[in-house]
């Protein structure tokens, strides 16, 4: 028996939301790899099971720029430990660690970059910060042989920047097939998923229920900004028509995705990172069959353009948005029509479609 290429993936949060890599574990483990996932512990982390081995690190900063530091050097010295053949590092604050032990140790790394880290609106406005994480990915990127990221946007930019060819491997989750309740709701849903961070229009969304009645808005996620918007959610009284759920495991988030009747990606125009990004929660919408409202941003654009699966906010105005998604709320032919071509887009965006290019990065020459 041949000995399986052994790949170890890391990232910096605690493994239990993250879908993409996820995703990537479980295609190389049903392709005869061997995988440990890397994350950290953090307090209130939830027990996981995976069909791949994992490991999370405890650390004594959480947050800044300790943070970062103390996790790539405990990342490194597991790293050196570790028997691997392939690192596969998971965004620019993982990068560090992941090059210099592949380096050090002869060995393979493909590089993932979930987003355009360096234009993320937690950045932009904080030009020394942003300057450290611009050197690094100077410094080590365009000596990588092997890399991805989710979008084609994000792709060209890092040509134009570094001349590097990055392959494109997009955030579409894996096909289901989703079973629709019969009944008639007497409260329409509309959701929010993801990380409630800065400027991804969370705000906006709140405010819009202020002018929506017999609908909720669901709030799935943790981040930064969950108190923030908690606070505005109490002062504009709206509690009853707000609700936070906290973290949920991507295990069971298909289950109340798909109970909803409006999914939102509502992004502020702060940065290329939103412009050029295909976040998970937009295809998670797609695969549960429900109609998407979307920011006017490049990438998202063309997939409502192309696949016709919902529509684009009109502008940045809670008030118009939310007379937007009244009309689509209120519209059975509206509904019916965008469920139905979620029904065709899901078998063309699907991660299934995805693997051959992801294998590809882990065969052959490096």
């Amino acid at each position: 028996m041949s000995k399986k290429t052994r790949v170890i993936i890391s990232v910096t949060n605690d493994l239990v939301t993250d879908q993409r890599v996820n995703k990537v574990a479980t295609t190389l483990i049903n392709n005869n790899f061997d995988v440990l996932m890397i994350g950290r512990k953090l307090k209130n982390s939830q027990e996981i099971n995976r069909a791949y081995q994992t490991k999370r690190i405890k650390l004594l900063f959480n947050k800044g720029a300790l943070f970062y530091a103390e996790y790539n050097l405990r990342l490194f010295f597991v790293l050196l430990f570790t028997k691997f053949d392939i690192l596969n590092s998971n965004d620019l604050d993982t990068l560090t660690a992941n090059y210099y032990a592949a380096k050090l140790k002869g060995k393979k790394i493909v590089y993932d970059s979930h987003e355009f880290f360096t234009e993320v609106p937690e950045l932009v406005n904080r030009p020394k910060v942003r300057k450290i994480w611009l050197s690094i990915e100077k410094h080590i990127l365009p000596k990588i042989k092997k890399s991805c990221t989710v979008s084609d946007g994000i792709a060209v930019e890092y040509k134009n920047r570094y001349g590097i060819e990055m392959a494109v491997i997009k955030n579409f989750p894996r096909k289901i097939i989703v079973e629709k309740a019969n009944n008639e709701k007497e409260e329409k849903i509309i959701i929010y998923q993801g990380a409630l961070n800065l400027k991804r229009g969370i705000d906006k969304a709140i405010k819009c229920m202020q002018y929506i009645d017999n609908a909720k808005l669901l709030i799935v996620g943790t981040g930064d900004v969950e108190d923030e918007l908690k606070s505005l959610t109490k002062k504009l009284n709206l509690n009853s028509k707000v609700e936070f759920t906290g973290r949920i495991p991507f295990e069971n988030l298909m289950k109340i995705t798909s109970k909803a009747d409006l999914g939102i990606s509502i992004e502020d125009k702060a940065g290329d990172n939103y412009n050029f990004g295909l976040p998970n929660k937009l295809f998670d919408y797609i695969n549960a069959e429900i109609p998407v409202l979307v920011a006017s941003l490049n990438e998202m654009l063309k997939i409502i353009n192309k696949y016709k699966v919902g529509e684009i906010a009109v502008n940045d105005n809670p008030k118009d948005i939310a007379k937007q998604m009244i009309d689509i709320l209120n519209s059975e032919e509206k509904l019916k029509e965008y469920s139905e071509n979620c029904k065709k887009a899901k078998e063309e965006l699907c991660w299934e479609n995805q693997e051959e290019t992801l294998l590809e990065l882990y065969k052959g020459e490096f």
